[in-house]
């Protein structure tokens, strides 16, 4: 039996599977965290790494890394970070995102330019804002990669730097038209050239080794590795809720959205995949738990005593700023609160809020697209939230589909390990097991509602 590794190096932590490269059966599971803040350390990360795949990577013959996408590791000519990696959802680069936009002739130019509209989370606009803000850490970046070509460097025996264009569509300075690197926009973004790892030519290539002998894969970002994961299909969309919310899409034509709610990343696999973030989902869970001073399952149980529209209490869940849509100095909000709300409505506003958040985004991706979702998939910490089961359909108004319950970002990396281990044109043919189906009446005054707010 050959045996892949997939690792996941998320937000808040590194899951790494042992995976049957035939069949897909997990064969063991182990992860590690990561610290909480906005800005890391990124030797963090491989200390986690080391934890949670270290002592799998002997017994893998192929490994892969599927990383958050956007964190800035900026290095300099020793390969050293020269500061702390800034990650995706931290916001301080909003201005210089608008700054980039602007110089790059507005939102349609840069659209088209680099597959999206520049927001904080973007990398460019992150080195940017070192440029103006840390000159002195600016000059002294000779490379920058993201996370998870930090890790494909840490696992490699002779210590390459590579990438795949999925993850590399994130940065502000790849060109969808060109399918590879702009050395112009990464000059426009720091100020000077700098080194950039090698993007794979097949999203199947054996990149490096490990110590171990192992081939690495070129890896990709979470977005994509959870698409391949799941195994989606032109038209499918994949519905997250972790510490993002995304909605993705899996497309053959470039996604080019001047309005800078929809990504139009590249994916796994060859193709495309328009996608639109929010900065705000499962935190918000966490956030209704804190202020009603109850669990998870007694937050779902309030939410679901009340009635659907929760007798006009509206929660706008912006509670880290948000991306989409661009609103980086938002805060959350209630709005509609009367001397009869009660703390059920308020339970019920606040997952409502969660959950019209998450159907903006796949409205996004539709416009973006040009077509309905011919299937939307359900994933991440978030749903396992019953309540958020039960109003997805609701406030959606259609089918939704529950999949087994799985680490799909590093089940695909595991996916993308088997394909270069194989070298067979296609990724091999998993069962990730039979989806759950959820449908409830539609109540579309839900979401009228919490637009009439969001504005």
């Amino acid at each position: 039996m050959s045996l892949v590794l997939g690792i996941d190096s998320s937000t808040q932590s590194t899951k790494a599977l042992l995976v049957d490269a035939d069949s897909g059966e997990i064969v063991e599971e182990r992860r590690a965290g990561h610290p909480d803040a906005t800005e890391v350390d990124p030797r963090e990360w491989l200390k986690a790494l080391d934890d949670a795949a270290g002592p799998l990577l002997s017994r893998a013959q192929a490994v892969a890394v599927g990383g958050q996408q956007h964190g800035m590791v900026a290095l300099d000519d020793t390969g050293t970070p020269v500061r702390n990696a800034l990650l995706w959802n931290d916001t301080r680069s909003a201005r210089t995102a608008q700054d980039l936009v602007e110089e790059l002739g507005g939102p349609a130019a840069a659209a088209e330019r680099t597959g999206s509209v520049h927001v904080a989370s973007i990398t460019s606009a992150k080195l940017r804002w070192m440029k103006d803000t840390e000159p002195e850490n600016a000059a002294r970046t000779h490379r920058v990669v993201l996370p998870h070509d930090w890790l494909n460097h840490h696992l490699d025996a002779a210590g390459g730097w590579f990438t795949d264009r999925g993850d590399a569509s994130g940065t502000g300075y790849f060109s969808p038209r060109h399918n590879g690197w702009d050395d112009e926009l990464q000059r426009h973004a720091l100020g000077h050239d700098f080194a950039v790892p090698a993007i794979a030519t097949t999203p199947f290539a054996a990149m490096g080794e490990t110590r171990e002998g192992g081939v690495i894969a070129p890896g990709t970002g979470d977005n994509m590795a959870a698409a391949l994961g799941l195994g989606l299909t032109e038209g499918d969309v994949s519905l997250s809720v972790g510490t993002s919310g995304v909605a993705a899409m899996v497309s053959n034509k470039v996604p080019l959205d001047p309005s800078g709610a929809v990504n139009g990343f590249a994916d796994a696999t060859g193709r495309w995949l328009p996608l639109a973030c929010t900065l705000n989902a499962s935190r918000i869970l966490d956030f209704g738990c804190s202020i009603l001073a109850v669990g998870y399952d007694e937050l779902s149980e309030m939410a679901m005593e009340s009635a659907p529209g929760a007798n006009g209490a509206v929660f706008i869940p912006y509670l880290d700023g948000e991306r989409t849509p661009n609103r980086p100095d938002a805060t959350g909000s209630f709005h509609g609160l009367t001397r009869s709300t009660t703390r059920n409505d308020m339970a019920r506003a606040i997952i409502e809020g969660l959950v019209c958040s998450l159907a903006d985004a796949v409205g996004f991706v539709e416009d973006a697209s040009g077509s309905q979702a011919n299937r939307i998939l359900l994933i991440g910490g978030g749903s396992k939230s019953p309540a958020v089961r039960a109003l997805a359909p609701a406030v959606l108004g259609k089918p939704i589909e529950l999949p087994v319950e799985r680490e799909y970002v590093a089940l695909g990396a595991a996916r993308q390990a088997a394909w270069a281990l194989s070298g067979s044109q296609e990724p091999p043919a998993w069962n990730v097991g039979t989806t759950t189906v959820l449908e409830a009446d539609h109540t579309p005054h839900v979401l009228e509602q919490y637009r009439d707010y969001r504005g």
